[in-house]
């Protein structure tokens, strides 16, 4: 075996050629090597014999809204990391908003970034903002290296944050593509949104019809040409309808660098199991019905939609009234997102190298962060999260490390309990015990 101070041994590791009994050797926090399972131990190394867990790579959630500073009783990068690491995520991307300030100068990022700072038990990177006025911005910010940068072409929820109308999208998409950086957007057209029924009220089918699925398609479309028109790199946020879909494929199979995204609720929840009143299940776009849902899952088991994040978005329990209209929209999924994932994967005769795949390896591939995060490959960081995929657990809200314990997934049984969570070769939580921060913030270039 080549040099070592750690080696953790499972009878199932999952790596990027599948699953198999394996040695992984850890020196310097990089995994050095993956070797047969009976390899010896070298002199000096420490074992982690993990049995019958398995040995997955540390999940990369590149869509969270950590929200700090500003608006810290929402969340803040203590809880979301910790969160996260509970729930075997070793890697975040911070939205730009819905902090204060906003990601949208350099300026900006440094004070996020001190903020982080000392906070942050998983490693973390940070997208910028895209916003009518800030076009000068974009050019600093790629160079001081978020991973990207957001936009909406509908109104955010937050005034400091306004969305892109026709031209000021064209401008912003110019200038990124031409850093050939990469521009991700939430997709509703606004027109359509005004013109659909707008009825206040606890009624979920009331709100549904106010986030048609029209507006996804529309926006959509409008992406595609754009991004077709300046071979720039475009990256669709949460998809949540499966009207979508054939125009996305037919756009990637005509060349258009597009890549889309969708979230575990859309995949696991559906609007028919919605409760009135009931806004801890609220999101924009919405989550739709079970047999859009079906369809979703074909896409992501045939490659259209390429990854699987959160868009974790919590706010404060007095946000979340009975009123849908009025109501914070955002699901709190961190620490859950891994089990609600898997827990339908295995329904619909997924494995956990899917799982792996949509949540690890195409995350970090998304942002360039796939020369270190998501295999457990020689050269990669040493991120692993340990899973026992058959054991069950009922959600508890007050088990949750999130700040504001309100989850959609209250309740509700779910396969997959992770046993610990290690970053790069140290392991960070395990049966609820977490070290002291270990998290870097991490840059595009870095």
């Amino acid at each position: 075996m080549s040099d070592a101070e750690l080696v953790l041994r499972s009878t199932r590791v999952i790596t990027p050629e599948g699953t198999r009994a394996a040695s992984v050797a850890v020196a310097d926090g990089t995994i050095t090597a993956v070797l047969p399972y009976d390899a010896p131990v070298p002199e000096g190394a420490r074992l982690e014999d993990l049995g019958d867990h398995v040995l997955l790579p540390g999940l990369v959630d590149t869509h969270v809204h950590v929200n700090d500073p500003g608006r810290t009783e929402w969340e803040g990068f203590w809880t979301a990391t910790r969160a996260a690491a509970a729930g075997g995520i070793t890697t975040l991307v911070d939205m730009p908003l819905n902090s204060l300030p906003p990601t949208t100068t350099v300026a900006h990022l440094r004070t996020k970034q001190r903020v982080a700072a000392g906070k942050a038990h998983i490693d973390v990177g940070f997208w910028g903002g895209a916003l009518p006025d800030n076009v000068k911005d974009l050019r600093p910010l790629h160079e001081a290296g978020v991973f990207g940068f957001k936009a909406f072409l509908s109104p955010s929820g937050v005034d400091e944050f306004p969305h892109l109308d026709r031209d000021p999208l064209a401008r912003s998409m110019a200038e990124i593509a031409a850093l050939d950086g990469l521009l991700i957007v939430h997709a509703e057209d606004p027109h359509l949104l005004a013109s659909a029924p707008q009825q206040p009220g606890p009624r979920y089918a009331d709100f549904l019809a106010s986030r048609p699925r029209d507006a996804e398609d529309t926006a959509i479309a409008q992406l595609i040409r754009e991004a077709k028109a300046l071979h720039a790199r475009v990256h669709i946020l949460h998809l949540s309808s499966s009207d979508a879909l054939p125009m996305i494929a037919e756009a990637k199979a005509e060349g258009v660098r597009i890549t889309v995204e969708t979230c575990p609720h859309y995949l696991t929840l559906t609007a028919e199991e919605v409760p009135d009143g009931a806004s801890e299940f609220k999101c924009c776009p919405p989550i739709r019905e079970s047999a859009n849902q079906d369809l979703l899952w074909q896409a992501l088991a045939d490659g259209t939609i390429d990854c699987v994040v959160t868009d974790h978005s919590p706010s404060t329990a007095d946000l979340k009234t009975d009123d849908f209209a009025t109501a914070w929209g955002g699901i709190s999924g961190l620490q859950l997102s891994l089990a609600a994932v898997w827990t339908e994967a295995r329904e619909r005769g997924h494995g956990l190298e899917d799982v792996v795949r949509w949540m690890s390896a195409r995350t970090s591939e998304l942002v360039g962060l796939d020369t270190r995060k998501g295999a457990i490959a020689a050269g990669r960081d040493a991120d692993f999260a340990v899973l026992a995929p058959d054991e069950t657990f009922t959600v508890d809200p007050a088990a949750l490390q999130h700040r504001n314990r309100v989850t959609a997934y209250a309740g509700k049984t779910l396969y997959g309990v992770v046993k610990s969570t290690w970053l790069r070769g140290q392991r960070i939580v395990a049966d609820g015990e977490f070290t002291e921060p270990k998290g870097r913030l991490l840059t595009r270039q870095s």
